[in-house]
């Protein structure tokens, strides 16, 4: 029988490695242990920044689109709505803009104007949200 070490020596070895601690929230820091609501957050993602797809990134540079913090805030905020309504691939429009968002990662597909949607049809998305 072949006995594999993985190169540990000790059983505190073993735990140290695989039984590592997650890193706190601010808040839970402070109390000194996890909140249900730092729990709900860490399994659900809720509260992840948006992040753009590289194709999305290209999208944007190519047609020269800059978003402002605003734009941003309200994409954010569309998203967290869409994900609160259980949407897993939606349409949020901020001002002139539209993005088709996985919501379950957080991550923006495509962007672009309005006006450069094909007769203004969006398919693959079962929700829309106007922000």
């Amino acid at each position: 029988m072949k006995i594999q070490t993985n190169g540990f020596h000790s059983l505190e070895q073993v735990q140290s490695e695989y039984l590592k601690k997650k890193p706190l929230s601010p808040a839970a820091k402070k109390q000194g242990s996890l909140s249900f609501q730092d729990i709900l957050e860490q399994a659900s993602g809720i509260g992840r920044e948006v992040r753009f797809s590289k194709h999305a990134a290209s999208r944007l540079s190519t047609r020269n689109i800059e978003l402002t913090d605003q734009q941003m805030e309200r994409l954010q905020e569309g998203t967290k709505k869409a994900e609160a309504k259980g949407i897993r691939d939606s349409l949020v429009l901020v001002d002139s803009l539209a993005f088709i968002v996985n919501v379950p990662s957080s991550t923006v597909v495509t962007a672009m104007e309005q006006s450069e949607a094909q007769e203004n049809i969006f398919t693959n998305i079962d929700g829309a949200v106007i922000i």
